[in-house]
């Protein structure tokens, strides 16, 4: 797998002149800080949302519970009016003044948390029909999940683009949702052996994995995003978006009934591998429920 370049520009289209564009080259000094939010966190909500955007509060108010169905207990859902500071990612026009609903943890004391007037959030939406508007007006977006709104910070808005631009690449690492079949042969010497697994993907693209035993017991292993297999597969890096694809899309343990036809001796070296595969991508950290798939 060719190695994936750190990402420079987000992804825009075209959007309302009077809506400010900013790009990843812009990004202010402080972005060498942490998120507060994981990479999965943000990655989850920009490869579900055709809208990112940067807003600043303007007003809040609290639904009544009878004006929320669905509401989750323990949460409140809020109607906010923000002003579009940026369109990160979308297709305009949209109107220099959006609202939306949210849904938000109650407070220790039960009450609506605060919101600040001027807060600066992320967006992560989709337009609503019939809620095309000019810039003078008030348009409407839907959030991707009921609380897709994180509270902006440069570092955060830093890493969005950075994953839009890996989203918009030609040959983009697809979603990644489990093992499709795979095999296990011995190698020529003693302990020698290679695993070979090829995952199923949202788009049908190819996705696999080889695993190299040595005869000494060494192992190595490397993803491969495309069709050909060969020694300019690598391991991706950490936070980056085919990480995130393996990572967080993989299941813990090898099906091994996807290994039809193999010894069963070879199906435990397979699952293994499969094992060391996993601990060496380690953990998809997240602090939310990442939206579901529409």
């Amino acid at each position: 797998m060719r190695a994936l370049l750190p990402a420079l520009v987000a992804g825009l289209a075209i959007i309302n002149p009077a809506i400010p564009v900013t790009s990843a080259a812009q990004a202010p000094a402080e972005a060498a800080a942490a998120s507060p939010y994981s990479y999965a966190d943000i990655a989850d909500l920009a490869t579900a949302a055709p809208m990112a955007i940067h807003a600043r509060i303007r007003s809040v108010a609290a639904l009544k519970p009878e004006r929320a169905p669905g509401l989750a207990a323990g949460h409140v859902r809020l109607y906010v009016e923000a002003d579009v500071v940026s369109l990160i990612r979308g297709r305009g026009p949209l109107a220099a003044r959006i609202s939306y609903l949210v849904d938000l943890p109650l407070t220790a004391n039960g009450k609506a948390p605060k919101l600040k007037k001027k807060q600066s959030v992320l967006l992560f939406a989709q337009p609503v029909a019939g809620a095309a508007a000019g810039s003078s007006s008030t348009g409407s977006v839907r959030l991707v999940a009921p609380d897709a709104q994180l509270i902006w910070d440069a570092a955060t808005e830093a890493q969005l683009r950075a994953i839009l631009t890996e989203l918009v690449k030609p040959g983009a690492p697809p979603a990644v949702t489990g093992v499709a079949n795979g095999f296990h042969v011995p190698g020529t010497l003693p302990g020698e052996g290679e695993t070979q697994l090829f995952l199923a993907t949202t788009t049908g693209e190819p996705v696999s994995l080889s695993i190299l035993t040595a005869a000494d017991g060494s192992r190595r292993w490397a993803a491969a995003f495309g069709e050909i297999v060969d020694g300019s597969a690598a391991v991706p890096r950490r936070n980056t978006l085919a990480w995130y694809r393996l990572a967080c899309g993989l299941p813990r343990s090898l099906p091994l009934d996807k290994l039809a036809g193999t010894a069963p001796a070879d199906r435990q070296k397979a699952a293994a591998d499969y094992a060391m595969v996993r601990g060496a991508l380690g953990e998809c950290r997240r602090t939310r429920t990442p939206p579901v798939a529409r």
